[in-house]
């Protein structure tokens, strides 16, 4: 049977959330939507891959892509048969802040699918077949991502960043850290993560509260009441300015920079946000894009974001360049970094950029799956019930002043971190940051 998908095109401030309380005391945002008989729900775990025992790295992660092989009295072909039987759609997937479960469903057979996760998170059978096999993956992802330039900067810039926190290392853990990993450990990565106590809960479509809460009992009755371990403390941003080259036999560099970010909840967030949608959010638009790119043509395409994670932040970007002109278009980062700082903006780029942000986010709500993905997010952030009703008002409040104010606080192109991987001229490495030649990059020749 072929799974339909909802779309419901409507504008952000028509979305009408309620706040479900399940028998049992769990609670979930609903967007009800009787248009069409399909339901999505999205399940967010607080702690996600920081939640790893510091020993068996990668244990999370592992244990969340089994999650589907196989559950209760089905293996994984099995199951797989089961869910496909049902025309659903279960995924699971996990981040440094959240571990994130997904469902899609008819609504004839929503209660069957509901069953089907509800083995999958409380009976998952980690069989050694399915193990093995999933371990071979991950294996490969490590492997792929030790010979990608790019996977290389981000993970040096997190080391660099983050220190002993688990941000500061992949949630994929280390190719020798995976090939430990036991089914024990994996029945001690779901317990450490999945529990009641730290879920958050967005449904939208062909559902009412009074159905809801049930099914979520259904689902998650059979999970702990707490994890085993606490969630993760706050991470101490420990970036300084300057500039890491990892050698890399390549004609061009690839470039990370990150500097100080600011969590979601700082009374400055909005301005951030509009002040990097001008600086080089935007696209085409923005600073860095016409500096760089349009103007004098030392990159394809460069672009920044406020990395806005639970345990915590930066203000990053990235780029790549050919190695004789690299050093150029990091000169004109730092210019633009500051020039925002002392300049602030013109009032055409505040209005343009605030254009464009309320515009483009009633498209995001066009369909159950994203609606469900963004009430859970929401909630896993801590934003407001009525936030997607108040968001664009929150953006349009947004003056000149306030994007220099903020812009005063973070954009300072001293304390910017550029990690580059490859052979950048006339850049020289800081020696305390001095990083090793990967083992098996390509050679010479």
């Amino acid at each position: 049977m072929a799974l339909f998908f909802a779309v419901i095109a409507v504008p952000a401030q028509a979305i009408d959330i309620q706040e479900v309380t399940s028998p049992d005391g769990i609670k979930a945002w609903l967007v009800e939507d009787h248009s069409i008989p399909f339901v999505s729900l999205s399940l967010d775990f607080k702690g996600g891959a920081s939640l790893d025992d510091p020993d068996k790295r990668g244990a999370i992660n592992l244990m969340t892509a089994t999650l589907e092989e196989g559950a209760g009295k089905r293996n994984a072909t099995e199951f797989a048969q089961a869910l496909e039987a049902l025309g659903a759609e279960l995924s699971f997937d996990v981040g440094d802040d959240s571990l994130n479960v997904s469902m899609r469903a008819l609504t004839e057979n929503r209660d069957e699918a509901a069953d089907l996760l509800a083995q999958a998170l409380s009976q998952p059978r980690f069989d050694d077949s399915a193990l093995d096999r999933v371990r071979a993956q991950v294996q490969a992802v490590i492997k792929s991502e030790a010979t990608d330039p790019q996977a290389i900067a981000a993970k040096e810039m997190a080391r660099q960043a983050w220190g002993e926190h688990p941000y500061a290392t992949s949630i994929n853990g280390s190719s020798d850290s995976v090939a430990r990993l036991t089914r024990k450990d994996l029945v001690a990565a779901k317990n450490r993560v999945l529990a009641r106590d730290r879920v958050v809960i967005g449904a939208a479509g062909d559902i009412s509260a009074e159905e809801l809460g049930p099914l979520l009992d259904k689902i998650l009755g059979g999970l702990p009441e707490k994890g085993t371990v606490p969630l993760p403390g706050q991470a101490e941003l420990q970036l300084t300015g300057g500039v890491t080259v990892i050698d890399w036999n390549s004609p061009q560099t690839i470039v990370s920079f990150a500097g100080p970010g600011l969590p979601i909840d700082d009374p400055d967030y909005f301005a951030a946000y509009v002040a990097n949608h001008i600086l080089g959010g935007g696209g085409f638009s923005s600073r860095l894009m016409n500096e760089i790119r349009e103007k004098r043509g030392l990159t394809y395409g460069i672009g920044t974001g406020l990395a806005t994670g639970l345990y915590g932040q930066t203000w990053q970007g990235g780029m790549a360049g050919s190695n004789d002109t690299v050093k150029q278009a990091i000169d004109l980062i730092r210019q633009e970094w500051d020039r925002m700082a002392e300049e602030g903006v013109t009032q055409q780029e505040l209005t343009d950029a605030k254009t464009y942000l309320t515009g483009e986010y009633p498209l995001r709500f066009d369909g159950n799956g994203k609606i469900a993905s963004i009430l859970a997010g929401m909630q896993l952030v801590g934003f407001p019930i009525d936030y997607p009703n108040t968001r664009n008002e929150q953006v349009e409040a947004v003056t000149a002043e306030d994007v220099q104010r903020v812009a005063e606080r973070l954009l300072h192109s001293a304390e910017l971190r550029f990690v580059l991987v490859g052979r950048p001229e006339g850049i020289d490495d800081d020696a305390s940051a001095k990083t090793p030649v990967a083992a098996d990059q390509p050679k010479d020749g």
